[in-house]
């Protein structure tokens, strides 16, 4: 049986939408100057900034009050009827971005029995970068509790013919919504989907990939640790379920965007690296610990270097990355963080003391066959796209 399934997707009945939707919480992690100025252009309005936690804010000291005003929120919106509910549905999107890009992707919901992030596995749905388990526990604190959950996980189908999501935007015509993102996140309209027609054609995928010898469907292109945390959320209920209750609880099924790794308008893109509070000691560290016929540039105290790398791209990510995290771990004043966009990079360099390095960028077509072989690649080894390109959220479902 095929991992995917329609939910219940709840959109908001009377929201405005250019406040409604805020881009994915781990954006900007570096940029509190965004959240601020999102915060004021959402005001008081109804928003989905209402209800996530924006991660440049974790390990502030307030935490637990801001989950509470976030599941308060949450159940003031179900209980004041916010949300119009749409039974067993999929939604096709189109997204046009403030770049010029346009893709495809669709709302889906997935079988979490049916994910795992270890290798090898023989799930359908496979993670494309390493869980950190650090990572999970306090993303499992916000979704403990929480009624609702918002989607910015993003999956991939390894579609080179576009016989799935493409031929649903052939035949998909009732709109839902159709808005400009505010923050300079381009357009997006959203219809409903016949969800047999939906499920006929990934069950047609499927059928071929495995023919073909394919020993996953899908991979997760976005939001690792988000899919992650949810399983781990289902692994903690699952026990004080009876069997029947397992079968269809919400909480078994995470909501996600499905997009073709072969749509035009999706682009493998750098997720750069700035480590704070180091200097000249890592530039060494990287020159004399890496070699090979490509090269990768950082910049520190305004001065660009470079330093030599492997011409596999995966194999440099997860040498610089090695290096990084071990200069990290030998000196307590540094700390990492991973920044979507040069343009970013250069903004957080420009004001902070540290090492910025510019990350290459990873081909698209060698990630199924990778995963399939090697399991997951190193954390941050690749984004879709830039921050301001990346999932809005707009739908949510019951956990």
């Amino acid at each position: 049986m095929i991992a995917i399934k329609p939910v219940d997707i709840l959109l908001p009945r009377s929201a405005d939408y250019s406040k409604w939707a805020v881009v994915a919480c781990d954006q900007f992690t570096s940029q509190p100057d965004y959240w601020d100025k999102l915060d004021k252009l959402v005001g008081e309005n109804k928003s989905t900034l209402r209800l996530i936690y924006p991660e440049v804010y974790l390990g502030e000291e307030n935490a637990d009050g801001r989950i509470a005003d976030i599941h308060n929120t949450m159940l003031r919106y179900l209980e004041d009827g916010v949300f119009e509910e749409y039974k067993n549905t999929f939604v096709l999107i189109k997204r046009k971005t403030a770049f010029g890009n346009e893709r495809l992707g669709l709302i889906v919901g997935i079988d979490l029995e049916d994910y795992c992030f270890t290798h090898p596995s023989h799930a359908q749905i496979r993670s494309t970068e390493d869980v950190v388990m650090d990572r999970i526990p306090p993303r499992l604190r916000i979704r403990e509790g929480a009624p609702l959950e918002l989607p910015h996980v993003i999956l991939l189908l390894d579609d080179e013919k576009k016989c799935v999501i493409e031929r649903l935007a052939e035949s998909t015509r009732e709109v839902l919504y159709d808005f400009d993102l505010n923050m300079d996140g381009g357009h997006i309209t959203g219809y409903k989907v016949n969800a047999d027609e939906a499920i006929a054609l990934f069950e047609a995928y499927a059928d071929a990939k495995l023919a073909d010898g394919k020993d996953f469907l899908f991979a997760v292109g976005d939001g690792n640790h988000s899919l992650a945390t949810a399983q781990a959320y289902w692994n903690e209920l699952k026990p004080t379920l009876s069997i029947e209750e397992r079968r269809s609880h919400p909480a078994r099924f995470a909501l996600c965007e499905m997009e073709n790794l072969y749509d035009d308008g999706i682009a493998f893109e750098p997720i750069h690296r700035f480590v704070f509070g180091a200097d000249e000691r890592l530039i060494a560290e990287l020159k004399s610990g890496m070699s090979g016929e490509s090269a990768i540039k950082a910049v520190v105290d305004g001065k660009e270097v470079l330093f030599n790398a492997p011409v596999n791209c995966a194999e440099a990510i997860s040498a610089v990355q090695r290096i990084a995290e071990g200069f990290v771990k030998q000196n307590s004043g540094c700390k990492m963080d991973y920044i979507h966009g040069e343009d970013n990079l250069m903004s957080v360099a420009a004001s902070n003391k540290g090492v910025a390095i510019i990350m290459p960028s990873l081909k698209k077509d060698e990630l199924f066959a990778y995963v399939s072989a090697h399991g997951a690649l190193c954390k941050k080894t690749f984004s879709m796209g830039e921050a301001q390109e990346k999932r809005y959220y707009v739908e949510a479902k019951r956990i």
